[in-house]
């Protein structure tokens, strides 16, 4: 996990924008690492989910729902994307 420094946008929320950062990270570190796992539904994932699918480096997209999930992460991924919400059934825990 990697922390980086946030500010405040003009109302005062902390806005991180980290999606270069994390494309920039993927992409230093490709040759250390076997597979990538990306969590998330958001489309600006596009080019660095295809590239990493095309060179078989992708494991999986995880993505919270189908819904709100960007048309063209589902189009880069293809077949390994996971949406979280049919996850369920599977990482619930029954005490």
């Amino acid at each position: 996990m990697v922390f980086k420094p946030t500010i405040p946008d003009n109302d005062g929320k902390i806005k991180g924008n980290i999606d270069a950062d994390l494309v920039l990270q993927a992409m230093i570190d490709f040759s250390e690492y076997d597979k990538a796992v990306i969590v998330s539904s958001d489309g600006d994932y596009y080019s660095v989910v295809k590239y990493l699918y095309q060179k078989n480096k992708l494991r999986c997209v995880m993505s919270p729902y189908n819904k709100t999930c960007s048309s063209l992460l589902k189009k880069s991924a293809k077949e390994k994307i996971v949406f979280m919400g049919n996850l369920q059934k599977k990482l619930e825990y029954k005490g």
